[in-house]
């Protein structure tokens, strides 16, 4: 149900956002602390990582199915809780790799259902509005969350240890799992649809997926899961090579923390600015620029390189929320809850294949010519813009 304050609707489904960004990115901060504690390998820490983000990628189009029948605000509770109540686990159980792998993948299935759910609840609320800085601003607030919780996670893992800094994260979804769905209900935001709508594929709903052009949609997920396989594997690997360049487990936290600055503001700036310029001109902009960052991170030393963490992140992350708020122009309104899940599905699952497969590749031949070797798969988006071009012949406005 569309809610009559939209802004009301962005600020909870982006504290959503900060919460469940939080989760997934103090992966980044730990994974290096957990590979010296149980001597893991890179494809075991790429694994680690692999099994969270698959776990969500399992969940995104069940979360859209469920949300047409039972509304959005229930399944993004049980999920959040699901996902704290994981982390607490891993830190008051895990003892070795398996117990690891096994609590983080149901941390991940729990987490699932943030990224559809809450994509969907923002988009009802700007169905007649600036929906794609609307998207902009909550992938902001989820990029503000990366920010925050990395750089605390790694202050608080370096002086109290990464068990009590993965207790109180978890502390902190249980009690915002609940907070934010009452202000939801509220809002009278997510809430299950009436009867009558549930049997809408009778009344002329469209069935199926409710994709409106199949070409742009496929391109547009293939450009979504090169970014996302490529952002994970350089995360998960980044601090391995800033720590070869000296620098401390509570550095690598304040340097995460840099790039997911830059992120947030890419994010946000990118968001408003496909609007003036158009998708596929900020598309190519930001993958180019992310593979000029990362050689010149390469090449630099640590001083250098944590000066060029911002840029990074911002063209990084940049390019999420324009492709983010193009979904919802290609499909249709009644069936953007399961198409957001499906492709949440696609690009997601790219991003836990990325881990493990760009782990083997660093055990054979080195953190540093891995990251390498990312720079030039992101410059593969760019020739897919031009399938994306036909769809999005302009820039979509509301």
């Amino acid at each position: 149900m569309r809610s009559a304050r939209p802004r009301s609707v962005l600020a909870t489904a982006g504290a959503m956002h900060f919460v469940h960004d939080g989760f997934s990115e103090i992966l980044y901060v730990l994974l290096p602390v957990w590979a010296a504690e149980f001597r893991l390998s890179l494809w075991q820490v790429g694994f680690i990582r692999t099994a969270y983000t698959g776990g969500m990628a399992a969940f995104q189009i069940p979360a859209g199915l469920l949300a047409e029948r039972f509304g959005e605000r229930r399944l993004l509770m049980l999920g959040t809780l699901v996902t704290a109540c994981a982390f607490i686990a891993v830190a008051t159980l895990a003892d070795s790799f398996v117990p690891l792998l096994l609590l983080l993948t149901l941390a991940g299935l729990g987490s699932g259902v943030q990224h559809p759910l809450s994509s969907s609840v923002v988009a009802k609320a700007y169905e007649d509005g600036p929906r794609r800085a609307a998207l902009g601003t909550y992938n902001f607030a989820g990029d503000i969350g990366k920010v925050s919780s990395a750089a605390l996670i790694g202050l608080v893992a370096a002086f109290a240890g990464w068990r009590v800094a993965a207790t109180g994260y978890g502390a902190v979804g249980i009690a915002a799992a609940v907070v934010l769905v009452i202000v939801l209900a509220s809002l009278d935001a997510g809430s299950a649809p009436a009867r009558a709508r549930v049997a809408a594929d009778d009344a002329g709903v469209p069935a199926g997926w409710g994709i409106r052009d199949a070409r742009g949609f496929q391109a547009l997920s293939a450009i979504g899961m090169i970014d996302n396989s490529t952002r994970s594997g350089l995360l998960t690997f980044l601090p391995f090579v800033l720590i070869a360049k000296g620098m401390s487990v509570a550095g690598v936290g304040g340097a995460l923390a840099l790039v997911f600055a830059g992120g947030a503001m890419g994010k946000f700036v990118c968001g408003v600015v496909a609007e003036r310029v158009g998708i596929i001109r900020t598309v190519v902009l930001t993958e180019a620029a992310t593979s000029v960052a990362i050689i010149a991170i390469l090449a630099s030393p640590l001083p250098v390189a944590m000066l060029l963490l911002v840029p990074l992140g911002v063209a990084l992350n940049g390019t999420s929320s324009v492709l983010y708020a193009t979904v919802a122009d290609l499909v249709t309104a009644e069936r953007r809850s399961r198409a957001y899940g499906l492709y949440y599905t696609l690009t997601i699952a790219a991003s836990a294949v990325g881990p493990t497969l760009y782990g083997v590749i660093g055990d054979a031949v080195g953190a540093a010519t891995t990251l390498s070797l990312i720079a030039m798969v992101v410059l593969t988006t760019i020739p897919l813009c031009l399938l994306l071009r036909t769809a999005v012949a302009a820039p979509a406005r509301g």
